[in-house]
Parts: C-alpha cells; structure tokens; sequence
C-alpha cells in the first residue's frame, strides 16, 4: 500500500522483490497506477493489480440460490468436459483422408434425437438471424403480435427480423390470435410464418392462438423459435415445456432453440430441419461467421451423446430437476447438523430460471439461516458461493449445489 508520494522507481524495487517473474513493463504500470490513485487521494495497492493481472476473471462458482438455469453463473452448468489438448480432426475426414466440415461431428447424433438434419451456432439469437436471413430475407414474415417478445439484454424479435432484411407483418392481438389472421395475411411476398415460444413470460386468462399443425397446413413454411430447447420429457418432475420432437413431427419446416437452458449443454443456437432447408441454412455466408469452435462443438457433442445414451445424471441440469423434495430435505438435514448456530429448513421453490418455463418451479427444500449479512462474506471468499436473502434471512437450496461442494460449503458456513 502506497501511504506518502514517492516515485515510480522506488515503488518498483519494492514490486520487483515481491515479484521476481513478473515483467518490467507490468510491475510499472501497476506502479504508476497506484501512485496515479494516491494523487486522486485514494490510497492503493500496486500489488493488488499485479495479483489481478495474474488470476483468472472467469471463475467457478458454488451456486446455492436453487436457480437451475442462472443467466448470471453461466445458465446450464456443464458436466465434465476435458478440451483435446494439441490438434484434433475438427475439419479433417480420417475415412477419407480429405477436409471436411466440423458440423459433420454433431450430425449422427442430431439425427438420432430428431429425426431431422443439425445445424449449430453461437448462440439462439444467431439462429434465429441466420435462418430468417436465409429463408425470408426481401420478404414478409408473419408474426403474432402477442410473440413479438423481448429476452435479455434488449434482444427484441422485431429488430433481429429487420437486420435480417425482413418485413415484419404483424397478425391478431396480444393475447388473441386465429387461423384465419395468418391466412389473410398471406401474400405473393410471404416467405415464413414465425412462431416464437413464450419461454421468458406467460400470458393467462382469454388467450388462444393456432396449433402449430394447424400453421402448418397453411401453405407457407413454418419456422418455430423454441427458446428453451426441451429434448426430454420433464412432466414427470413436475415441468411442462414443449418438445422439439413434438414440433417436427408437427410440421415445422425449421425450429430453433438454446443450447444452455434445457437442453442441459454449452452455449449454442441449434436448428433442425429438413434436408433440403438446412442445406440452404448451411451455405448462407454468415453461417461460417456464427458457427461453433472446437471447444463448445466438443462439449456439445458430450451433451448429445449423453441424451442419446440417457445418461441423464451427465448432465447436470437435468438431475438438478429429477432431485426429489425428499434427497433435497436429506442434504439439507445432514448440513444442518454440522451447524454450531441457529437454523432450520422450511419449505421453497426452486425454479428454472434462464428466460425457461415462466409460472413453473419444482417444490425443494431450503436451509434457512437468520444471518443475512453472511451472503456477502459468502460471495467474496474462494470460491463464491452465491445465496439467496429473503425477509431478512440466508436461504440455501440445495438442488444447485454439486453433492462434492457440500464439505466446501459447510467450511464456508463455519468461518
């Protein structure tokens, strides 16, 4: 800590028996930033930002707040997947001895699990723009008014479907919406019919819209923004989201969806169509602009092949939903035991969370612990562990927390 005006120099001798390998160029800039602080009459450690320079920004978490999919800690949390290390046949045939396309490494899987050609991409927004770039760009589009939605970070329908050179035509009402709108709609300029899942709000009460077969024996293609990515029936454990399958078979030309929310994997934007469509999708020049790296194209083949194989405790999103109330009080109570204060466990909710199933949670149960100052400290130590504070209690679900960070947690808990 700098306490009196000195020179760089001098504040570098000191960096440099401190940090012996550390190079010249950043102990003096840290060095100049410090004292630059201490002129501004705010006292700093140059030692501070040659600690900060040497760590990691992007670190694990231990997420107690019982929100499964947690846009802020990185939605669906991954399974272990170790990077190939040196080179790998990313775009290389071995059969063949000749290149080939990295999309090739996801194909046999999608078509097992959909019945239907893949196409993967950065993220659901870049799907989005991709297939109504290539499918509608210089036409119209047709849209309920009640789907043109808004999810994080300002990503709102209407303006991807500009950028993508689109013309918007918008049909029914907010919460009412009839074969017959999209029918009247329909032009020589109409190249799509868009259906955008609700995944982030719910709208209740007098509402209606089509089936999507009856969209889809309209005489324009149908193309289904699905959000969420559900390729497993979850109504067993209490969550009703529609499935993919569901909307090929229904007839959908092309469907999009997340990577990270349901599906249970990496951050991606998937779509699945017919042949022919994809094919189209594929050679649109910004397809190579959207298109995964090695690193999330491996971890998303770990996550088909875990759906394929139904190897669901592989991926973590989904046991975290199949954990029963009954597990959940279990952990709860044997965590409880190890407290040397007061505590309880009351009933909670987890939900979803990450823009997937609005209105929908799974009943759990929460340790309660009336020291709300605690989640700070929490929060700050290594690792984080991030809590929930609620009427002037800690509440801790346990459904987020990995069965080997319970010990890590408890040590927190206990300082």
């Amino acid at each position: 800590m700098i306490t009196e005006l000195t020179s760089v120099e001098a504040v570098l001798v000191k960096l440099r028996a401190q940090f012996p390998d550390v190079p010249h160029e950043l102990l003096k800039s840290a060095a100049k930033l410090a004292l630059a602080e201490f002129r501004a009459g705010r006292p700093a450690d140059p030692a501070t930002t040659v600690h900060a320079m040497a760590q990691p920004s992007l670190r694990p978490v231990i997420n107690a707040t019982g929100v499964i999919l947690h846009t802020n800690l990185g939605r669906a949390p991954l399974g272990p997947v170790a990077p190939i290390p040196g080179y790998s046949n990313l775009e290389y045939n071995l059969a063949e001895g000749r290149r080939g396309r990295r999309d090739h490494h996801l194909d046999r899987l999608f078509g097992y699990l959909l019945n239907a050609r893949g196409l993967a991409v950065n993220n659901n927004a870049a799907a989005t723009y991709l297939v109504l770039h290539e499918l509608a760009a210089g036409h119209e589009v047709i849209v309920s008014r009640g789907e043109l939605i808004e999810i994080g970070d300002g990503f709102r329908i209407p303006d991807i479907m500009r950028r993508a050179g689109c013309t918007l035509v918008e049909v029914g009402t907010t919460n009412r919406t009839r074969i017959e709108d999209y029918r009247a709609a329909i032009t020589d300029r109409t190249a799509l019919i868009l259906r955008v899942h609700p995944s982030n709000f719910h709208i209740s009460g007098f509402t209606g819209k089509p089936t999507l077969r009856e969209l889809c024996g309209l005489p324009v293609p149908v193309y289904e923004d699905l959000g969420s990515g559900c390729l497993v029936d979850l109504k067993p454990f209490g969550i009703d989201e529609p499935l993919v399958q569901d909307s090929l078979q229904a007839g959908v030309a092309v469907v999009s969806f997340s990577g990270d929310k349901l599906l249970g994997g990496p951050q991606a934007g998937l779509i699945a169509g017919d042949g022919a469509t994809m094919e189209r999708i594929r050679g649109n020049p910004m397809f190579r602009a959207l298109r995964l790296d090695k690193l999330v194209t491996q971890a998303l083949e770990a996550c088909l092949q875990a759906l394929v194989l139904e190897r669901w405790d592989q991926l973590p999103a989904l046991a975290m939903i199949r954990q029963s109330p009954a597990e959940i009080r279990a952990r709860a109570e044997r965590l409880l035991a190890e407290l040397p204060f007061p505590a309880q466990i009351i009933e909670g909710q987890s939900v979803i969370g990450g823009g997937s199933t609005p209105d929908q949670s799974l009943p759990t149960f929460l340790l309660a612990i009336p020291q709300p100052e605690m989640e700070r400290r929490l929060r700050l130590g290594e690792p984080p562990i991030i809590a929930r504070v609620e009427k002037g209690q800690l509440l801790i679900d346990l459904r987020t927390v990995f069965p080997h960070e319970e010990q890590t947690l408890l040590s927190a808990l206990l300082i």
